[in-house]
């Protein structure tokens, strides 16, 4: 019931949004999503924007459901950048409603041309919406929330222009360090078993077979013929190790390993992934390069 009222609340109030941007203290209020899209829209504003976040560290944005504290936020924003393509669920309905009522919304994934994003026929949008996942199209999406930032923003568009080719540099120079520690880990142990397919943009970018317990989306549980079908690919592949993520509950990886043992064979756990959230804010893996590099190391390292 609260989410019907909370849903028709946040109609109600944003029939009454002005079209015109209206700054506070000289700063454009930005409602970001997830820890990712933050991360990124922090580094394209810098000092001139005020970013707050709904799903923070830890967070899994396929099951969030917007509390009434959030409201307050989605009305306030001047903008409201999410990921797009039914990651954040039935909160995407309500972002779109926004967007016809002149609340400004910026889906990041529009930026990538759907020629290029992984189709699912499981999943709401057809497509994978994993797209962090694959650099090249995140530089793709900064360049798209860099020109959107410039016009609701032109007061500030040399700021956006300048902080966001310094972001997209990093990305470009974390590509390559990314692809050089990969190089020491031979294609036939390039296989990425997961607690759900969030890795799939990651594959294709560095010749993974990647295979998750649950699927794309964390909503849909993992039975026990699931379990049982993954555990003989990975005692038939010879698979080393597999990964806990962070935003996923630890018991579905387990309850695979278990299986496993239960064959006579042995898997470890190669450690814990960042895949729908970032680490805590103020680490090194709370921000998207960091996280990129701590989950590059981990696979490697368990894997070779």
């Amino acid at each position: 019931m609260k989410k019907y009222i909370l849903v028709a609340f946040l109609t109600l109030t944003l029939i009454a949004c002005k079209k015109e941007v209206k700054k506070q203290d000289g700063k454009l209020q930005i409602v970001t999503t997830t820890t990712m899209i933050t991360d990124m829209v922090k580094n394209i504003g810098g000092d001139v924007v005020e970013v707050q976040v709904l799903m923070g560290s830890g967070v899994d944005p396929h099951l969030y459901k917007a509390s009434e504290g959030d409201v307050s936020k989605l009305f306030n924003a001047d903008v409201i950048i999410y990921n797009g393509l039914h990651l954040e669920g039935k909160l995407e309905d309500i972002f779109e409603k926004m967007g016809k009522q002149r609340k400004k919304t910026i889906a990041v994934s529009d930026a990538i041309d759907k020629k290029g994003l992984i189709s699912s026929e499981y999943f709401a949008s057809s497509y994978d919406p994993h797209i962090w996942f694959h650099v090249g199209y995140w530089k793709q999406a900064a360049q798209f929330v860099i020109n959107k930032l410039k016009k609701l923003d032109p007061t500030n568009a040399n700021t956006f222009e300048k902080n966001g080719q310094a972001y997209i540099a990093k990305l470009e120079a974390l590509n390559a360090e990314i692809a050089k520690t990969i190089e020491a880990l031979p294609l036939e142990k390039r296989i990425l078993v997961t607690a759900h397919d969030a890795f799939n943009y990651f594959g294709k970018l560095n010749n993974f077979e990647v295979v998750g317990l649950q699927g794309l989306s964390t909503a849909t549980e993992a039975g026990v013929q699931d379990v049982e079908k993954l555990a003989t690919f990975i005692i038939e592949k010879n698979v080393k190790a597999i990964f806990v993520e962070s935003s996923v509950p630890r018991r579905t990886i387990e309850a695979l390993q278990a299986s496993v043992k239960a064959s006579g064979h042995e898997v470890k756990i190669g450690g814990t992934l960042y895949s729908d959230a970032l680490g805590d804010a103020g680490t090194v893996e709370g921000t998207y390069i960091g996280m990129y590099i701590y989950n590059v190391q981990t696979i490697v390292e368990a894997l070779r």
